[in-house]
């Protein structure tokens, strides 16, 4: 079934930042150690960056709207995923672009642990 999202979804992933374009390119393809994953993906009412559903992880990119005013949403956001049995982490774009063996060291020891 099409989620009302998906023509949002796939405008995300043509458009995508430098970081999770950079990301993508990391995790693409089972990759970083086999897991599969997908990009903007449409979960409930929101878009995830990155989602292993073999995992239940979802990995978000956040770039600087990601900032103050953008809290409240993101831990309510944050909130549904875990309810629906997800595990999200978050990622400054700064910090994929100049320490990606850092970024994909975290995200490969929550898909391993």
């Amino acid at each position: 079934m099409k989620n009302r999202l998906t023509p949002r979804a796939q405008e995300l992933r043509k458009s995508q930042t430098d970081a999770e374009l950079k990301l993508w390119l990391q995790l693409r393809g089972r990759r970083l150690k086999g897991y599969k994953f997908k990009r903007q993906i449409p979960k409930g009412d929101y878009i995830v960056d990155f989602v292993c559903e073999e995992k239940k992880l979802i990995v978000e990119a956040d770039g600087g709207q990601h900032g103050e005013q953008q809290a409240a949403y993101d831990v309510k956001r944050t909130e549904f995923l875990e309810s629906q049995g997800y595990r999200v982490l978050r990622f400054w774009n700064n910090e994929v672009l100049t320490n990606m063996d850092g970024v994909l060291t975290i995200i490969i020891t929550e898909l391993d642990g």
